[in-house]
């Protein structure tokens, strides 16, 4: 054994010295020292047929030989490196009449962005998983799914931009769509987050736009209540806007959930006294939220006598809002840098 190492030893070094560029090193190294068939290694493997005396000698200068080869290969790979950057510069002159070039200013996140990753952060740090879905979307995901069939009023009140000659397909209304497609690919139990841009066809003001963005989630198990859905709601706003954040739900009918909440934090602009964005309520809807409705369980293809599920929905821009103080979330979408360059 101690004589075939000497001989792989007399054999690997020079020619670890004469080899010309990268890749030439890099097969010597996958033949020397390569983990499944290097020479080095098969004759590792040969260890365990020796006495205990041959084994612990043939063992020790089989180490010796393993790094005086490692490091033969690192100064070799370090002196091609250092001849192939001065082999590149050596044609470049420095042109001393061209004038100073000032540093090209960086860009940075958009406040959407901003939140969307703080969000994501705070929803993986309780097991979520971060999904994506598509943004031109099918009329079943997005409808008839969450059990929004084609008769039903919702459809009208979320004023759809459908494909022109394509009467299935659409750009989608909400993250909603993701809540089947999700079940049917994960099955149960499941806890995931969707954020993304949706579009709807609708007159814009300080609150509302054509284009914006939400970030739906489900969490689907075997004995899911509605306690569970009130704590993540709660965590989320005061994460978000501080420990004193005060949350309140309020009944109300979404075709995808049974029983449904509109969900309203203090609005953080007036304090809670009552301003133009939100309607001089004191508070801002941010979210709609759930036990989602056996008809979406069953288009997911889960039992819901087995298994009960939330899901709850929110606005990018209204979080983006309260957070930052911005009164009219036209801005986030108006690509005006003076705005963006604030954050």
């Amino acid at each position: 054994m101690q004589e075939k190492l000497q001989q792989l030893k007399n054999q690997a070094l020079p020619a670890i010295a004469s080899s010309k560029n990268e890749a030439e090193l890099t097969d010597l190294e996958n033949k020397y020292l390569g983990r499944k068939n290097g020479e080095l290694t098969e004759l590792m493997k040969g260890l365990k047929d020796l006495n205990p005396e041959e084994k612990k000698n043939a063992g020790q200068l089989l180490n010796e030989i393993k790094k005086e080869l490692e490091e033969a290969i690192n100064k070799k790979r370090e002196e091609l490196s250092n001849a192939g950057f001065a082999q590149a510069i050596a044609g470049e002159k420095a042109d001393l009449s061209q004038p100073y070039l000032p540093k090209k200013e960086r860009g940075h996140l958009h406040p959407n962005s901003i939140v969307q990753k703080e969000l994501e952060d705070l929803f993986t740090s309780m097991g979520f998983m971060v999904l994506d879905g598509p943004e031109l979307e099918s009329d079943y995901y997005n409808f008839e799914a969450i059990n929004i069939p084609p008769t039903h009023p919702a459809r009208e009140s979320q004023d759809t931009f459908y494909i022109k000659n394509h009467e299935n397909w659409l750009v989608r209304t909400h993250t909603s769509s993701n809540q089947v497609r999700a079940m049917e690919k994960y099955g149960a139990p499941l806890k995931m987050i969707t954020p993304g841009r949706c579009f709807r066809n609708e007159a814009t003001d300080a609150r509302h736009e054509h284009t914006f963005y939400q970030l739906e989630g489900v969490v689907v198990d075997k004995n899911i209540n509605f306690g569970h859905l009130k704590a993540v709601l709660e965590t989320v706003a005061q994460h978000l806007f501080g420990p004193e954040t005060k949350v309140r739900l309020r009944p109300k009918f979404y075709p995808f959930v049974e029983p449904g909440v509109n969900g309203e934090v203090t609005c953080l602009l007036c304090g809670g006294k009552g301003c133009g964005v939100c309607k001089h309520t004191g508070w801002m809807e941010i979210f709609g939220a759930g036990m989602i409705h056996p008809n979406v369980m069953r288009a997911g293809g889960l039992d819901p006598q087995v298994y009960s599920g939330f899901a709850f929905g929110f606005g990018f821009s209204r979080l983006v809002m309260l957070k930052y103080g911005i009164e009219d979330g036209r801005l986030l979408m108006s690509g005006d840098l003076r705005f963006v360059k604030q954050f």
